[in-house]
């Protein structure tokens, strides 16, 4: 025959596994939501370097043909360099369009800290220390 204290210690202690579990389950789901913000952050930052390394390609692409284009306007003035001046035009366009894409993709990227999962950590915390006071 169980006394009343005896099941007063069960339920606490039930209870207390309970919380426990709970807590564990919150701390696991706020551990993964840090990996995934993260991880979209690094990825974001890659792609923001990837364009960067484009827009540099492509910068070098333009000097090459701005040069040619004043070989070929001192060699002769004939309508060659004009259209060489055009294809330069065109290749400083295209760095720029990916420079501009690539600045938009490092800022969206930084700083890489996990700012959703660090926010929800807090209301957690702050959850917990209201619960706790109260009991």
């Amino acid at each position: 025959m169980l006394t009343r204290e005896t099941e007063n210690d069960q339920s606490v202690g039930g209870a207390a596994k309970s919380v426990s579990e709970h807590l564990s389950s919150i701390m696991r789901l706020e551990v993964e939501l840090a990996s995934i913000e993260l991880k979209k952050k690094v990825a974001s930052l890659g792609v923001g370097i990837g364009l960067g390394v484009g827009a540099l390609v492509l910068l070098l692409f333009m000097l090459g043909f701005f040069f040619l284009t004043i070989a070929a306007g001192l060699d002769t003035f004939l309508p060659t360099w004009a259209a060489l001046l055009i294809v330069t035009g065109i290749l400083l366009v295209g760095a720029g369009l990916l420079a501009i894409l690539a600045r938009g993709r490092i800022q969206k990227g930084t700083p890489p800290m996990p700012e959703q999962a660090i926010r929800e950590a807090k209301l957690t915390t702050n959850a917990l220390k209201s619960d706790g006071s109260a009991g």
